[in-house]
């Protein structure tokens, strides 16, 4: 048995899991070798709680989800009829030597809930069709079954804006040059090129000509062209639905949260579009029929746009003998969103306006009532947004899924959630390279004596500053009323670290990014996605790669072109992007390693020029820490130490920017923002995917901007920043409509001594926990 399985076998009889009897109340894990993971072997106990813990980059996501969930996924993939897999993603199989006893696996990530707006809180829980259930019962006047109260059907949307709740007017002059045919590219929207698939079922559909000016059209053909209802066509052989591009555009694109739109569709939809509320329902998305049906004094419209919390006392009212275990059910269900900390949502809130937390949380409340059981959950940092008063919701809700009898995989940093866990897994030593191996395994007591860096951090505290540092200034906030914040007056001192905290739903995003101007002295740093096409890593997206280049060719004699992968040395066949997509009609898309390049994005003749014995691709492939030790040049190490700094020395310099958790996208951009001074720098929870050990290297950082004469907010729940902070102010006291006002402002050696006081918040209960006063 090898050194690995022995710690292995030994944590796992030792553990809080208690003895290991069988082997299928084990997951076996053998020889993982996904990403940086160093042929990891390691047994997870079945119906318990499991968390993987490590610093960034250290293996946990190749081990959970990259390994575990992703062939669990793979396995349950193939077990369709091979119609149905021609139509799914093709998942390859993880870098594993064995895996056996995986159970059906549901990953509960943070990734948003789409960008459809028909999809609501209320829809993506289930929670609204039980509503539906109720009216079509209890509904007075009676309108008929559930589906006449459903926005999305025709028998209950409202016809004026088919459910939207919104209706958009289109400039035609955005859509299209009248002075231009359809075969000389007249369409002007992003994606529609002439030779393209959604320009020729126009241009070969049948109904117009494609030589043909659009100024020449007749009016049968602008009609055709622009408001055709759907039709079915053939286009070179292939069945396919011709539809007027209006309607197509108010379906694709009208239809899409805006911010979820990559920049240049975003940018169209400004130019294209205008939103306004739907005259005829008044943005409540039914029908008159439906909305004239009350159940104690409120229809559905009304029940979806109160708060939950609010929403769980009506339904708690409704007593009647016909429904019961309908309300039952009804209650339940808004309970959980209480308990889990989101009692502040309505039902009626669009599901792609959810924060990755938020969205996270309300999957999760999808399979609380689940049905199911003896399945593995696998979440990814649950508590993200969460104060510490919401964690201990969470942690009871994570051991509810574990007692039904359920395997629950938990990637967490958070002390509070590592406490719970019957079994830890703690990977590292380091990250990237100097990661991936098992550095310890077992029960909170012997993580504590184990050594590791999570034992020796998991009960570090930071300290109080001894002295605060005095302000420069204030940026005044007057009034304000965005969401729930009820006329909020409040000064934000300048020149010092300000931490905004409160319980999520308090107002904290509202106040400041509602209110900070947004202009060249201010930098706002969050978690938002960075547009970019699929080339993009974090070479190019910091300029990293410009100054390669130039070494590259200022060694090698050659034009600095060659060595990027969108021009003159990329790979001709995969043109630079290391895939080769396969178009199976306008169906879907496969994509493959390039065989050419073996998926290294550049020719073979680029290849061969090396640049302290290396090429390009190899350069790509170097971690930020591994890169600091190979580039001698000035400005690639000041780029690449400021990558260091804010913890990202484990990314690699190729990595493509959408495999990047939220927390690294905001330590990504605050390093490329760092040189700036007598700046705002506005920073939304900096402590998302941090490891303890990394928490203390932030809180430098942060004191670093401030003593090079920036200014620093910080939105956050972190105890360790709180405490660090020169000022504080604590929004609250609660969620939604009992939040919104400013409950605390001053030092956090003034909150923590409010703690004793009977004007005690929430957050200075647990500040003054944690710092032991």
């Amino acid at each position: 048995m090898s050194a690995t399985e022995q710690q292995t076998s030994s944590a796992a009889s030792d553990g809080g899991s208690g003895h290991i009897a069988d082997a299928h109340d084990v997951i076996e894990v053998r020889g993982a070798h996904e990403n940086n993971l160093q042929g990891v072997s390691l047994d997870i106990p079945k119906r318990r709680l499991s968390v993987f813990t490590g610093v960034s980059g250290s293996g946990k996501s190749s081990l959970v989800f990259g390994t575990i969930a992703a062939e669990s996924q793979r396995l349950i993939n193939e077990t369709y009829s091979t119609f149905i897999q021609s139509f799914m993603t093709t998942q390859p199989r993880p870098e594993v030597d064995s895996l056996r006893n995986v159970s059906a696996a549901i990953i509960v990530d943070q990734e948003r809930m789409g960008a459809n707006s028909r999809s609501t809180v209320g829809t993506a829980t289930d929670v609204y069709a039980l509503l539906r259930i109720l009216f079509s019962r209890l509904g007075d006047p009676y309108v008929g079954p559930s589906f006449h109260f459903s926005f999305n059907v025709p028998a209950g949307m409202c016809p004026r804006c088919e459910g939207v709740g919104q209706v958009n007017d289109l400039d035609l002059d955005e859509l299209f040059d009248r002075d231009k045919s359809l075969a000389e590219g007249a369409i002007t929207i992003p994606g529609y090129t002439a030779d393209g698939w959604m320009v020729r079922i126009y241009s070969e559909g049948g109904f117009l000509d494609a030589e043909k000016k659009i100024r020449d059209y007749s009016e049968t053909e602008l009609h055709d062209f622009l408001y055709k209802e759907p039709t079915k066509v053939k286009v070179q052989g292939i069945n396919m639905t011709y539809e007027g591009l209006v309607p197509k555009l108010q379906k694709s694109i009208g239809s899409k949260d805006r911010d979820a739109l990559q920049a240049h569709i975003r940018a169209f939809v400004d130019r294209a579009f205008t939103f306004t509320t739907c005259p005829e329902c008044g943005g409540a998305r039914l029908n008159r029929e439906a909305l004239a049906s009350k159940v104690n004094g409120i229809n559905i419209a009304e029940a979806s746009s109160m708060q939950i919390s609010d929403l769980a006392a009506w339904a708690a009212d409704i007593d009647d003998p016909s429904v019961a275990p309908l309300i039952t059910n009804l209650r339940q269900n808004v309970e959980s969103f209480v308990e889990i900390g989101l009692g502040y949502l309505s039902l009626d809130r669009p599901a792609g306006t959810l924060s990755g937390g938020e969205a996270q949380r309300v999957k999760m409340i999808r399979h609380i009532g689940s049905a199911l059981t003896d399945v593995t959950y696998v979440f990814d940092e649950p508590t993200v947004g969460l104060h510490p008063h919401d964690i201990q919701r969470m942690n009871r809700l994570l051991l509810q899924l574990r007692d039904k009898g359920n395997t629950v995989l938990v990637v967490e940093h958070k002390p509070e959630v590592i406490e719970i866990a019957d079994h830890i897994v703690d990977l590292g030593p380091g990250a990237g390279s100097r990661g991936g191996q098992i550095c310890f395994e077992g029960d909170l007591d012997g993580l504590r004596a184990s050594g590791t860096l999570t034992g020796r951090h998991l009960d570090h505290r930071a300290q109080l500053r001894e002295s605060v540092r005095s302000a420069k200034g204030a940026l005044e906030i007057r009034g304000a009323t965005q969401h729930n914040l009820t006329g909020v007056d409040v000064d934000l001192p300048l020149g010092v670290l300000t931490v905004v905290t409160g319980v999520a739903g308090s107002g904290k995003s509202s106040l400041i990014h509602g209110n900070v101007p947004r202009h060249e002295d201010v930098v706002v740093v969050d978690q938002s996605p960075i547009r970019g096409s699929i080339r993009s890593n974090p070479a190019t997206y910091t300029g990293l790669l410009d100054t390669i280049r130039k070494a590259f060719a200022k060694e090698n004699g050659v034009k600095p072109a060659l060595f990027s992968a969108n021009s003159a040395g990329a790979c001709p066949n995969c043109k630079g992007i290391g895939l080769v997509f396969v178009e199976l009609g306008p169906m879907s898309t496969v994509s493959s390693v390039c065989e050419e390049c073996g998926g290294k994005r550049f020719t073979a003749e680029v290849l061969e020029y090396r640049l302290n014995g290396l090429n390009i691709a190899e350069v790509l492939a170097l971690s930020v820490d591994a890169a600091l030790e190979y580039l001698t040049e000035k400005t690639a190490r000041v780029i690449l130490q400021r990558l260091s700094d804010v913890g990202l020395g484990y990314l690699g310099l190729g990595q493509a920017l959408n495999t990047l958790s939220g927390g690294e996208r905001q330590r990504l951009k605050l390093a490329i923002n760092m040189a700036k001074k007598g700046t705002i720098y506005v920073l939304d929870e900096p402590t998302t995917g941090l490891h303890l050990a990394d928490v203390d290297r932030l809180l430098a950082l942060l004191d670093r901007l401030v003593a090079d004469g920036n200014s620093v907010i910080v939105i956050e729940h972190h105890q360790a920043v709180m405490a660090h902070a020169d000022w504080i102010i604590d929004l609250g006291p609660g969620a939604g409509r009992d939040g919104g006002r400013i409950v605390f402002e001053g030092t956090p050696a003034e909150l923590v001594a409010s703690a004793s006081t009977d004007h005690a918040t929430l957050t200075a209960t647990h500040l003054a926990a944690y710092v032991g006063a």
